[in-house]
């Protein structure tokens, strides 16, 4: 019999009962994200290990992988938690991927199982594989091709490949956050580390209309799409705020080296009224310390306190290849975003705008008002499965 081992990692650091809730999440996420492909499983928590079992188990270890809170996934061949046995199916794996020539290493743990401990089952399986093989050599350091074998109270389970998953903490573990979701290529990193950590998103994106590029929110619903696309059998909402009245005012005013912090400080307002209006923990950001004129130590001192929430910049120590690297592979990058970008930027920004400077300019714009009036223009998009709900000439996203 074949079956699906997922490993999990620092959930293991967890009390019992506060362990026993995360696994039960994370089953769930699963169990949600199987079901959304139609695949008909069976799963087992036996202790430290989750076990799927289902029809095809190649499929099933592919969707459980992209698990958040999944350290690596397996697909193992079930035996008798006996020598003989977990030899025999060490022997059918060995056969083949181990070639004349090659060196291996058996890897063995054993678990609530007497007779034998893990030194003696390695070795018992180690001669089983020889004597099928004897061109093959031993190496436990660098081996070419490694077995490894588990007895466990349940049953035997050997496998020769692990397939790395995102880490962290289940979906959801950790309550709801709403980040700012812009059309570039930072914030839906920022996002999707959040949600690796275990935060329930919602995504929010400042609209600029005629002040921005065409393609912006194109790229945007495109980029909420993929991120839903990593918690399948979930919903996943995104807020659209109308920013074109508050463009208009502060283009008309006469300091346009502060309009990067003027900006980001309404945005924050405007984020922190609708993060409250639904019991948002905290604001999720792209910053990155010193990318930008907005984004300098001095200016993120002065823009942060807009907020009446916590901000959250997972990406406050990237460098900029690493955020970029990080995109390709969760599948956010895209390499031709288009018309995109802002014309209400100014072509020499302030990068340690004063606090009472902008405070006043702030005052005479009469933000307050201008922040509650964003926060009633919200249009909503709702993404599942990879697919935005009611979006014009919505696709499907296709995993990384």
């Amino acid at each position: 019999m074949e079956a699906v081992m997922v490993r999990y990692g620092e959930i293991f650091l967890k009390s019992e009962p506060v362990k026993r809730r995360f696994i039960s999440i994370m089953t769930q996420t699963i169990r949600l994200a199987l079901e959304a492909e139609g695949l008909s499983h069976r799963i087992e928590t036996p202790r430290g290990r989750i076990l799927i079992f289902g029809d095809e188990p190649q499929r099933i270890a592919k969707i459980a992988v992209r698990t958040f809170g999944v350290v690596s996934v397996s697909v193992c061949t079930m035996t008798s938690a006996d020598i003989p046995g977990i030899s025999a199916a060490a022997v059918e794996h060995a056969e083949r991927r181990l070639r004349p020539g090659m060196s291996f290493a058996v890897r063995a743990r054993r678990s609530g199982v007497e007779g034998f401990n893990s030194q003696e089952l390695a070795a018992a399986v180690g001669s089983a594989v020889l004597d099928r093989i004897p061109e093959a050599t031993v190496n436990l350091t660098a081996p070419d091709y490694e077995i490894f074998v588990e007895a466990r109270e349940f049953g035997g389970l050997v496998y020769d490949e692990k397939i790395s998953g995102p880490g962290g903490l289940p979906y959801g573990t950790q309550g709801e956050v709403m980040a700012l979701l812009s059309d570039g290529i930072d914030s839906p990193v920022a996002s999707w580390l959040m949600m690796r950590r275990g935060c329930l998103m919602v995504h929010v994106h400042m609209h600029s209309g005629r002040f921005g590029g065409a393609d912006s929110e194109k790229n945007v619903l495109q980029s909420h799409a993929r991120l839903s696309a990593w918690v399948p059998g979930h919903t996943l909402d995104l807020l659209v705020v109308d920013m074109e009245p508050f463009f208009e005012v502060i283009t008309a005013f006469r300091e346009p080296r502060y309009r990067c912090i003027l900006c980001k400080r309404f945005m924050l307002r405007v984020a922190s009224i609708l993060a409250e209006e639904r019991g948002a923990y905290a604001l999720v950001n792209g910053d990155n310390l010193g990318q930008v004129a907005s984004q300098t130590l001095a200016n993120m001192a002065v823009i942060a306190p807009a907020a009446s929430v916590p901000v959250l910049r997972p990406l406050i120590g990237f460098d900029k290849e690493e955020v970029v690297e990080r995109a390709r592979a969760i599948g956010t990058f895209e390499p031709h975003p288009g018309s995109v970008g802002c014309t209400v930027a100014p072509r020499h920004p302030s990068t340690a705008a004063p606090a009472a400077t902008i405070a006043r300019i702030e005052e005479e714009l009469g933000v307050d008002d201008l922040a509650a009036r964003a926060a009633g223009t919200v249009r909503r998009y709702r993404a599942k499965n990879g697919v935005i709900e009611g979006a014009p000439r919505s696709q499907p996203a296709s995993p990384p």
